[in-house]
């Protein structure tokens, strides 16, 4: 009979499994023997597709800029409304893969998912009548406030213990210790909240330019 074959050892294989790795343990635990390990193969083998370890996990968070929604900035939606469904689009894969946010906050780099998105989202705003200036600042800005919501939870990081809230140090914070069972609906408002109030100023601002 014959012997069962191993499935073929491939880029998007070896991608796939780090990004399970740094999704249930983080960036420290990828390493190429681990990887290794992890498919099957002997570690040399790797380097047939990558040659360290930062170039996996480049590729990683290349992966995840590529779950980002683009098509609203190509279907006709106004800019406001392209940048509101584009940014809901980045935050989901960012909460999705929140241990990969370190890596992709360095930049694009090289990475060719992460090109495509600066460029449809600077495109997007040059054609719509910004300045390329502004339209550089707005991809900026835009990435700073989604990358920032993606670094932690805000309500995730209050305990659910009463007693760490005295009213006697903290009068304010009586109902804190209730964040934390609230976390997705509180941390999911704040981001809308924040994200309506940025593009009303950007519209403001929009408006000045006729």
């Amino acid at each position: 009979m014959a012997r069962p074959r191993k499935p073929l050892l491939s880029t998007d294989r070896i991608v796939d499994t780090a990004r399970e790795l740094v999704d249930a343990e983080g960036l420290a635990a990828v390493s190429t023997r681990r990887l290794a390990a992890e498919l099957g193969v002997s570690g040399p083998s790797l380097y047939n597709h990558f040659r360290t370890k930062d170039e996996i996990l480049e590729a990683v968070a290349d992966s995840v800029s590529a779950q980002v929604d683009l098509s609203m900035f190509e279907d006709g939606r106004d800019w406001r409304t392209a940048l509101h469904d584009w940014a809901l689009s980045y935050r989901t894969a960012l909460r999705d893969h929140p241990n990969i946010v370190p890596v992709l906050a360095r930049g694009p780099g090289r990475r060719p998912a992460a090109l495509r998105l600066a460029d449809a989202v600077y495109g997007a705003m040059v054609e719509a009548g910004w300045p390329p200036a502004q339209a550089t600042s707005i991809g900026a800005l835009m990435r700073y406030f989604i990358m920032g919501s993606a670094l932690g939870s805000f309500a995730g990081g209050f305990v659910d213990d009463a007693s760490a809230y005295d009213p006697a140090d903290y009068p304010h914070l009586g109902q804190a210790h209730r964040l934390a069972e609230r976390q997705e609906k509180v941390d999911e408002r704040a981001f809308e909240t924040g994200l309506t109030a940025l593009l009303d100023g950007l519209a403001q601002h929009y408006a000045r330019l006729g």
